[in-house]
């Protein structure tokens, strides 16, 4: 009898259809039966000795909550019959004229409930809980996970336990993952977790990736790639994090429109075993960046969000470096300035910060400079270790790419049918705060309002030397000091200023945000030691 091994997992949500990710134990027939009557599944597919389901359903009623069961081979698998939750449900469309948008990076598994946690409270637990137990009060209508959702560098004990079992841990790489299997450990522990199970399974979710999820620094420079390039482990690593990236993460991102025209997720199911063909996908997407896509759009109402990778799709030879590739920023901007008349609201989602405390940005600027050879060669030495020590590889690292969305969040802010805010949501930089953009004197300034809101961890350490460096990162005399090192890296002077608004904060944190029509509001949520989640900052975005 299949047995359901993971999920239910709601990836999409809109006004009249869903799509539902689970993995099953063996081959089966996967559906989701709806409390309406609505009814829909599909076979599983097979990657790698797993086997995996995405159910697309159709045709429910907008605006309504309905709860839902999952069958394998028509015996129910979920709900378990002794699940403590409320009911799994799918919602099409938010409740009311809200629509709630919550948002963070940077989740190690929590241990099981009776160990204790060395990095404190999970902020996605305690709001599983929140939610659990007022299932019909406030909840988001979409849960947006900006990167690091899985460590393969920064094992727990459990899998290095269990990674002991498979191969010698004194070879590379050690304690880290090394093949599509032990990948599928990491979500195992992740997404077994009880509440996160549950919360996942009932609010609708987007994900990006970040570096953790293959590798500490994952493309920071052609330098670091190439001596990745030469490790014995590393391909398996690269190809292997690409594979499950794209059936854990990625699949559940599109629309069920964007999966009907996916070859490649054509030829999975239609395959016996879709291995190879993915693996070829994962090699070609490696080789060419522009083969693969890993941004996507969401709508939802009339709140547009574009989540950008600024990982995969970078270019990093020193002379023409870029956060996104042509082709990418090229469909970033198509999308950004697609039909504005029917947006109040634009989020761009990139998991790491465009604006950054000014000293860190004047650093990766000058450091940028340096590996570019401005300083000559032993400079450019230095700048590269200093690049990958102190991981200075942001925005701000990739100083035409900075300018350049700086111009494309101005201009899908201008006008007369702008959207009421540009909103930049990131994580990756174990805090919170938020920071806005100033145009200088003399040219036109959006009309929108423009903010990076950056929220992480949701469950992960923050030494107290990083709370005290970005603190300072933030000084006037960390300005006064990053106007030198940008002098010394003879940088010229960014396109646009930015003031620190909110923040910084610390802790296991969430950030909502709540609009309604044309205005919109922020609040940030920190979790406490019993469970619950308390609110730190709220404060209206928009005076509309």
């Amino acid at each position: 009898m299949a047995e359901l091994r993971l999920g239910p997992l709601l990836r999409y949500a809109d006004g009249s259809s869903a799509t539902v990710w689970v993995e099953t134990s063996r081959p089966c027939a996967a559906e989701v039966r709806c409390a309406d009557g609505t009814r829909a599944g599909t076979r599983t597919f097979r990657i790698a000795g797993h086997h995996y389901a995405l159910v697309a359903v159709e045709g429910l009623t907008p605006g309504t909550t309905t709860a839902y069961e999952v069958f394998l081979d028509d015996v129910r698998a979920w709900p378990p019959p002794d699940s403590r939750f409320p009911p799994s449900v799918i919602r099409t469309g938010p409740e009311g004229d809200a629509v709630r948008i919550a948002f963070g990076s940077c989740r190690w598994a929590a241990p099981p409930s009776d160990e204790p946690d060395p990095v404190g409270p999970d902020a996605l637990d305690s709001l599983a809980s929140r939610v659990a137990a007022a299932p019909e009060g406030e909840r988001p209508d979409v849960l947006v996970l900006l990167g690091d959702q899985v460590y393969a560098d920064e094992t727990s004990d459990a899998t290095r336990r269990w990674l002991a079992t498979r191969r010698d841990l004194d070879e590379p790489p050690g304690g880290q993952v090394a093949d599509y299997e032990e990948y599928t450990r990491l979500y195992h522990e992740s997404w077994l977790d009880p509440e996160i199970r549950w919360l996942l399974s009932t609010v609708p979710s987007c994900m990006i990736f970040d570096d953790h999820d293959l590798i500490d620094d994952w493309n920071t420079s052609a330098a670091w790639l190439a001596d990745m390039r030469a490790t014995p482990w590393w391909r398996e690593r690269l190809l292997s994090g690409l594979m499950s990236y794209w059936v854990h993460q990625h699949l559940g991102n599109l629309t069920p429109a964007a999966l009907a025209a996916d070859p490649l997720y054509a030829a999975v199911r239609d395959a016996p075993d879709g291995t190879d063909a993915l693996r070829a996908f994962a090699h070609e997407a490696d080789a060419d960046p522009t083969s693969a896509r890993w941004s996507y759009r969401r709508d939802f109402g009339r709140v547009r969000l574009l989540m950008a990778d600024s990982r995969a799709a970078r270019v990093l030879d020193e002379d023409r470096r870029a956060m996104l590739h042509p082709a990418e920023f090229a469909w970033l901007r198509e999308q950004a300035l697609d039909a504005p008349e029917e947006c109040d609201h634009l989020l761009v989602g990139t998991s790491l910060p465009w604006l950054l405390p000014h000293l860190v940005h004047d650093a990766e600027r000058w450091d940028a400079a340096l590996c570019r050879g401005e300083r000559g060669p032993r400079w450019a030495r230095f700048g590269e270790r200093l690049r990958r020590t102190a991981d200075l590889e942001h925005w701000a690292a990739f100083p035409e790419s900075f300018e350049s969305l700086a111009a494309l969040l101005a201009e899908a802010g201008s006008g007369p049918q702008a959207p009421a805010t540009v909103l930049v949501l990131s994580g990756d930089v174990h805090h919170a705060y938020v920071a806005e953009p100033r145009w200088p004197p003399g040219t036109s300034a959006p009309d929108a309002r423009v903010l990076q809101l950056t929220c992480s961890p949701v469950h992960n350490s923050v030494p107290v030397w990083v709370k005290a460096g970005f603190r300072f990162g933030w000084s006037r005399v960390a300005r006064a000091l990053g106007r030198r090192l940008a002098r010394h890296g003879r940088c010229p002077r960014p396109g646009v200023s930015w003031r620190r608004t909110g923040g910084p904060w610390f802790g296991n944190q969430l950030m909502t945000l709540t609009v309604r029509g044309r205005s919109a509001r922020l609040r940030l949520e920190r979790a406490r030691d019993d469970g619950t989640l308390t609110t730190v900052e709220e404060s209206a975005l928009t005076t509309t």
